[in-house]
């Protein structure tokens, strides 16, 4: 996990990464609640999140979308439970994909 956000950064189209221990604790949820709100405004940002399944992802972050004002449309649930970073890299790239149709840089 600690090469993780580099590998995101360099081998997505994505403007930067994070690793947090448990979004769904407090610790966590005050940062999921900073990320929704800096990216509130901006019709062009998307938030990906790995984690655990997509269900239990917008169930827990659901009063963060109401509070925050983000949209849910802008939310990408990935489960990453389980996986290898090159996994992870291509669960993350295909949700991308099929959602907001970025393609991964050049390596």
């Amino acid at each position: 996990m600690n090469t993780l956000p580099f590998d995101i950064e360099s081998k997505l189209d994505v403007d930067y990464a994070i690793v947090h221990p448990q979004l769904c604790g407090i610790g966590g949820n005050r940062v999921m609640q900073d990320v929704l709100r800096s990216a509130e405004d901006d019709p062009d940002t998307f938030v990906i999140v790995g984690a655990c399944e997509q269900e239990a992802q917008l169930r827990q972050f659901q009063k963060l979308f109401c509070k925050t004002g983000f949209s849910q449309d802008h939310y990408l649930a990935v489960d990453i439970r389980g996986a290898t970073n090159n996994e992870i890299l291509q669960r993350l790239s295909e949700r991308l994909r099929d959602r907001v149709l970025i393609k991964e840089r050049p390596r």
